[in-house]
């Protein structure tokens, strides 16, 4: 399977009928997740789910269950008789219901292309950043303008100058000591989230401090991160950031060292 096939669907556990695809269709208030499996298996496994139990605990008032997820995920991957993919998982509740639907989707894998990026700052900060979630409008809009633009990805900033995160992506920045991920309201990334895990045991300090746009010249070097994988930052905006080629090394045999989970 490749990323250019169609995309797979199952809704509670069933391939999708046209009137389950009416449910993402015409309501985009829910929240998903976004993960890459490999044989089987996912890095940050735990982090997915306990995202997905908070999310639709804050939303519909009801957790979901990790097991039943894991069931689903596997289910979803045998529908499309695959065992390497790019996989989500939402959450909705439809008018009426007491439960929420769980729509898993199945692609091609991905990978992030590690060719370095660059980035236009935008004027964006989304709504509760805390819940990854369908249909953010602001997200798309800045981030096609960026596209237009020359660049590779919005970076989102609030009104005070405040660097939140990328688009689609969490930033951290390098100042020759520590990795520094911007203190501010964002979507905790589950590579983000693994690479707090294990920086610090590959001899990589990890710390949040507030990064506002002005300030961003005082760091060497940056990367993004997200569920493809890792890229370094060549610059943001008209600000031109090192590619350290041996502080990627670090970062990346960190994130290899995160176990995978079977789902």
């Amino acid at each position: 399977m490749t990323t250019a096939e169609p995309l797979y669907a199952e809704f509670n556990g069933h391939a999708a009928t046209e009137a389950d695809l009416l449910i993402p269709a015409f309501s985009n208030y829910g929240h998903f997740t976004a993960m890459q499996v490999r044989d089987g298996r996912v890095r940050g496994l735990a982090f997915h789910l306990a995202r997905l139990d908070a999310a639709n605990q804050e939303l519909f008032g009801h957790g979901l269950d990790g097991e039943r997820i894991r069931g689903l995920i596997r289910h979803a991957l045998d529908g499309a008789g695959v065992r390497d993919a790019s996989t989500r998982v939402y959450a909705f509740l439809p008018p009426g219901d007491t439960e929420a639907t769980v729509m898993v989707t199945v692609r091609g894998p991905a990978q992030k292309s590690p060719e370095p990026h660059s980035l236009m700052s935008v004027p964006y900060v989304r709504t509760v950043p805390h819940i990854k979630r369908p249909g953010e409008f602001g997200q798309t809009y800045y981030g096609r303008l960026a596209a237009r633009s020359g660049f590779d990805e919005a970076l989102l900033t609030a009104p005070d100058g405040a660097v939140t995160e990328g688009a689609i992506t969490n930033i951290a920045f390098w100042d020759s000591t520590s990795v520094v991920w911007p203190a501010a309201p964002s979507l905790r990334g589950v590579t983000m989230a693994l690479l707090e895990q294990e920086l610090p045991g590959a001899g990589l300090a990890s710390a949040r401090r507030p990064v506002t746009l002005d300030g961003i010249g005082a760091f060497r070097s940056a990367f993004l991160t997200n569920s493809q994988g890792i890229a370094p930052i060549r610059r943001i905006d008209d600000t031109e950031f090192t590619v350290d080629e041996e502080l990627m090394k670090q970062v990346g045999l960190a994130y290899e060292g995160a176990p995978w989970d079977a789902v």
